[in-house]
């Protein structure tokens, strides 16, 4: 794992969609983050973190 891909993570954990769109942008990655935080936070991260990973 690369820095670059902890710092992501990190501030996946910190607020979701920051550490989705320095990863892909404002595409349809962030939107559904973005939803799913809304919806709660876990959902948020966990989805997040899998992005990110993927």
């Amino acid at each position: 794992m690369s820095t670059h891909t902890f710092v992501q993570i990190l501030l996946a954990i910190l607020f979701p969609p920051l550490g989705v769109i320095l990863k892909f942008g404002i595409k349809v990655e962030f939107w559904i983050c973005l939803l799913l935080t809304f919806f709660g936070w876990i959902p948020g991260i966990v989805y997040a973190v899998y992005v990110i990973v993927k």
